[in-house]
């Protein structure tokens, strides 16, 4: 569902430019807003959630898609945690769908879906780890990577209950806005990859702003 923000970019009182490839990492206190925004157009942006407070609490795509009733995610879309509380929910979306069933790239998953020689690609699982070292005081460790929400992709569900990796349905200047339920942790991996359409096979920068309101 499309859904126009009224936040004025000039009154975020942070905003931050994530090169592709590279991970963003911070706590959303409640009653924040932070926008994701998709520079260029057809960008990946791979973001798991926690429970800034206690990481062993996390955003749950079985929990979230069941009690939505939906397997994308949209304005209206409340996203659950593993114990059933509201984490964040998005409160604005100019994207229209986001997927949180394909997973996040790895250089296994490169090897088995592409071939061995793209193994040692950049990955999103590497990003998360990079950050998760680089920041012990979040407290995250290997196990804490579970569910994740691919913002601004295109996985289309075939008939058969398959997925397919599809061009994006993003545009330069699309967004989407959660606001927090709870003081959250967001990590988010801006996506590398190049070897399906779902960045037009050229990864480019997002940027992140946060409101107050």
């Amino acid at each position: 569902m499309i859904k126009e923000s009224q936040r004025q970019p000039e009154q975020a009182f942070f905003r931050e430019e994530v090169a592709a490839g590279d991970y963003f990492i911070r706590i959303i206190k409640k009653g924040q807003t932070v926008r994701l925004l998709d520079l260029e157009g057809n960008q990946a942006a791979d973001t798991l959630f926690y429970n800034a407070a206690d990481p062993a609490e996390r955003y749950s795509a079985v929990d979230t898609i069941r009690e939505q009733g939906n397997v994308y995610l949209t304005a209206g879309t409340v996203l659950m945690s593993n114990r059933m509380n509201p984490l964040l929910k998005i409160v604005a979306d100019t994207c229209g769908r986001h997927d949180t069933l394909g997973g996040a790239c790895a250089t296994e998953s490169n090897t088995v879906r592409y071939s061995l020689e793209k193994r040692c690609m950049h990955a999103c699982r590497d990003s998360w780890m990079l950050a998760i070292n680089q920041h012990p005081e979040f407290h995250l460790a290997k196990q804490d990577i579970t569910h994740n929400i691919n913002f601004f992709m295109n996985v289309p569900v075939t008939a058969e209950g398959g997925l397919t990796f599809e061009d994006g349905i993003s545009a330069p200047g699309k967004y989407v806005e959660l606001t927090a339920c709870m003081d959250t942790l967001i990590l988010i991996s801006n996506c590398p990859q190049l070897n399906n359409p779902c960045n037009g096979y050229n990864p480019t920068p997002i940027d992140v702003l946060i409101w107050n309101d």
